[in-house]
């Protein structure tokens, strides 16, 4: 049990800018903590769109403005530690097609124009896009996909191998048994918010991954974290969009 509840912090420390501390006791590299860990995703979403969205409710007489406000605080909450990726994965792309190495490219703490620009353009359009589910009120569609985004990356880091060390470790901790339980528990839950469209979220939500994902090791010719945040940050756009052509 106290292997769960390292994993749950372990999970909010990680993926949060939440101050959690830990004691030097504590071993994180445990694999039933960081299979933990990775369960609760879909819960770190969960927390960071309620958030987000009551943080919009407390600012909505602004309108608009307090829309993006809500919607820049999700992706602070999280760090940006997924939008970052989409950078490093903008730079590697365009090193393999140059020639270069895009490995050592996008394990470089620099930042290239390429990742610059196509990092500054994917923030603008997730902003206006969180923005415009949050000015329409569709509150819990936005829950389901934080949750449903997170879902994907537990398939995406059983699915593949990785040229990373810590990634391979996440990735040896899960069986697909329990994962899959995990997977039916969260449909359950997101069935009680949105009865059967949900199933449509995680279904495209998934299966975006598992393209995204793929298009970008052809590419690279490897997997590594940078490229599950880059699919993460991407699964969430195309379901917004999504909600936004057939809920509004």
């Amino acid at each position: 049990m106290n292997n769960v509840y390292l994993g749950i912090k372990f999970a909010l420390s990680y993926f949060t800018v939440l101050p959690i501390r830990f004691s030097h006791s504590d071993d994180l590299s445990h694999p039933k903590v960081l299979s933990s860990m990775l369960y609760a995703l879909p819960l770190i979403g969960l927390f960071l769109s309620t958030v987000s969205i009551g943080l919009f409710t407390l600012l909505e007489p602004l309108q608009w403005l307090g829309a993006i406000i809500a919607a820049v605080a999700y992706m602070v909450m999280y760090g940006f530690i997924h939008t970052e990726a989409v950078i490093d994965v903008a730079d590697a792309l365009y090193a393999a097609h140059s020639g270069k190495d895009p490995y050592v490219i996008i394990k470089e703490p620099g930042v290239g124009a390429m990742g610059v620009l196509y990092g500054v353009s994917f923030l603008l359009l997730k902003i206006a896009a969180l923005s415009t589910l949050l000015i329409h009120h569709l509150f819990l569609p936005f829950i389901a996909l934080a949750m449903v985004s997170r879902v994907t990356l537990l398939v995406l880091i059983k699915h593949h191998d990785f040229r990373s060390s810590f990634v391979s470790k996440l990735h040896d901790s899960l069986s697909w048994r329990p994962l899959l339980f995990v997977i039916a528990f969260y449909c359950t839950a997101g069935f009680y918010l949105l009865s059967w469209q949900f199933f449509s979220l995680i279904f495209i939500g998934i299966l975006s991954a598992l393209i995204l994902s793929a298009l970008t090791k052809k590419s690279l010719g490897f997997i590594n974290g940078d490229v599950l945040g880059m699919s993460l940050e991407g699964v969430e756009l195309i379901l917004i969009l999504l909600v936004l052509l057939t809920w509004n």
